[in-house]
């Protein structure tokens, strides 16, 4: 049986793999014009995350490989709509609010810094 980091890393490079294919068949079919590729991955990763914790459950010998290495390489946006999901469900909406909030705001905060901090180099 592969270790937990193999898991990882197979599941990254096959979930990123994915990602780039949509990328491509989305640029193709539809142009830049809108991201429908970060749209298409961000929900078809957010149900199968879902689906699989599901039927599978968060400590499967399965998890490394599926969602954090598969679903992790093709879109984050599941995780972090899992963990928005895990607070809502144990009854701190509060927080999950909190969270959902300060991840949109200070990761687009952070996108810009970055960007800012680039363009000065």
């Amino acid at each position: 049986m592969m270790t937990s980091v193999f898991q990882v890393a197979l599941g990254g490079a096959l979930g990123a793999s994915a990602r780039y294919g949509v990328n491509l068949g989305a640029a193709r079919m539809f142009g830049p014009a809108f991201p429908w590729a970060t749209l298409t991955v961000n929900l078809a990763g957010s149900f199968l995350m879902g689906l699989l914790v599901a039927v599978l459950g968060r400590d499967s010998a399965w998890a490394p490989f599926l969602l954090t290495g598969l679903l992790g390489g093709f879109t984050t946006f599941s995780a972090f709509s899992l963990d928005a999901v895990a607070l809502w469900q144990k009854g701190q909406g509060g927080m999950a609010a909190l969270y959902v909030g300060a991840s949109v705001i200070l990761s687009l905060a952070a996108l810009v810094a970055g960007l800012s901090m680039g363009r000065v180099a």
